[in-house]
C-alpha cells in the first residue's frame, strides 16, 4: 500500500507538469478559473486536515469527495460564461455528486455534527502499520495524502470542464452526447451496484443482531449477488469509467484525443488500484472464502477465462 501511495504522489506532480508543457498552453481565462479553484483546493484541504487531526476522524475528505466536483465544476460553467457544453457537464457532476452523497449519507459517512460520522474502516488499519503508528507520521501521512492528495486529484479530475473552454461557442456534437450517454450509463450502473451492496450489508446485518441464522448466502460475508458477481468492484469500475467520459467532454471541446487534463482520469485509475488491492487484503484476512471468489471473479472486468 505504501509503494502505491508513493506511486500516486509522485504521479500527481509528474502527470499535471509533463500535461501542461507538453499541451497547448492555456488561455489567461483558463489560468484564472484553474488558479481560482486552486487556492479553494488548498483551502478546503487544509480545513480537513486540521479537522481530522483534532476529531481523530480521517474521513473528512470523504465527505467533501462528491461535492467538491460539484463545486467546482459550476464555477467553470459560470467562468465559461455559461457555455453550453460547460453547463452540461456540471449537470452531469450534479447528478453524479447527488447520488453519491446519499448513498455516504445512508451508510453513516455524515453527521449533524459535521466533523463526526463513521471514519472509513481503512484508515483505522493504515494506522497501525509501522511505518505510520506515530503521531508525527500520521499526521505527514494525514497532511500529504488524504488531506493534500486526494483533494488536489478531485480538483483534476475535474479538469476536462476547464479544456472544454477551447470549445466555447461551438454547438455540441456527437462525441458530447456520447459522453452524456456514457456518464448517466455508468452512473445508473454505479446506484445498481451500491444499492445491490447496501441491501446485501443491510440484511446481513439484521439478522446478525436479531441472532437468526445467515444463511448460504450471508454465511460468506461478503457480496456475491448480482453486479458483484460478474466483477469484485462493480461500482469502483463505474466510478473510473464516470470520469473517462467526462474527459470526453474536452476532446469534444478541443478536436484532441490527448490532452493535459487526462491526468485526474489517469491518477483515479491509479487511486483506485491501490485502494482495491488494499480492501481485498483486509477483506481476504476477515473473510476466508474471499481467496475463493479472487480466483473466479475479476476485479474491474469480467473474466471470460
Amino acid at each position: 500500500m505504501l509503494k502505491t501511495i508513493i506511486l500516486l504522489i509522485f504521479a500527481v506532480i509528474a502527470l499535471p507538469l509533463v500535461g501542461y508543457y507538453w499541451d497547448e498552453p492555456l488561455h489567461e481565462t483558463q489560468k484564472e478559473m484553474l488558479f481560482s479553484m486552486f487556492y479553494l483546493m488548498l483551502g478546503v484541504a487544509s480545513l480537513c486536515f486540521v479537522v481530522s487531526e483534532i476529531t481523530r476522524n480521517c474521513s473528512q475528505v470523504d465527505k467533501l469527495w462528491s461535492i467538491m466536483p460539484v463545486i467546482y465544476t459550476w464555477y467553470f460553467a459560470y467562468a465559461g460564461g455559461w457555455d453550453t457544453r460547460m453547463t452540461l457537464m456540471a449537470i452531469l457532476a450534479t447528478i453524479w455528486g447527488i447520488r453519491l452523497t446519499f448513498n455516504f449519507w445512508r451508510r453513516g459517512g455524515y453527521s449533524w455534527i459535521p466533523w463526526e460520522g463513521e471514519e472509513d474502516y481503512r484508515w483505522s488499519v493504515l494506522r497501525k502499520m509501522p511505518l505510520l503508528n506515530g503521531r508525527l507520521a500520521w499526521a505527514a501521512f494525514n497532511l500529504f495524502f488524504i488531506s493534500l492528495y486526494q483533494q488536489g486529484l478531485i480538483l483534476l479530475f475535474t479538469l476536462p470542464a476547464v479544456m472544454a473552454w477551447h470549445g466555447k461557442g461551438t454547438p455540441l456534437n456527437a462525441l458530447d452526447y456520447i459522453a452524456a450517454g456514457l456518464f448517466i450509463l455508468f452512473v445508473v450502473t454505479e446506484t445498481i451496484a451500491d444499492q445491490q451492496q447496501y441491501d446485501f450489508q443491510t440484511e446481513k446485518y439484521r439478522r446478525k443482531n436479531n441472532n437468526e441464522p445467515p444463511g448460504e448466502e450471508y454465511s460468506k460475508g461478503f457480496c456475491t449477488r448480482g453486479l458483484w458477481g460478474i466483477v469484485r468492484h462493480p461500482n469502483y469500475a463505474m466510478e473510473q469509467a464516470i470520469w473517462l467520459a467526462f474527459y470526453l467532454f474536452s476532446v469534444a471541446a478541443t478536436g484532441r484525443w490527448l490532452n493535459a487534463s487526462l491526468a485526474g482520469a489517469v491518477l483515479l485509475l491509479l487511486l483506485f488500484q491501490g485502494s482495491s488491492d488494499f480492501s481485498e487484503k483486509i477483506t481476504a484476512e476477515k473473510y476466508p472464502g474471499y481467496k475463493e471468489y479472487l480466483k473466479k471473479t475479476g476485479r474491474f472486468f469480467p473474466k471470460f477465462w
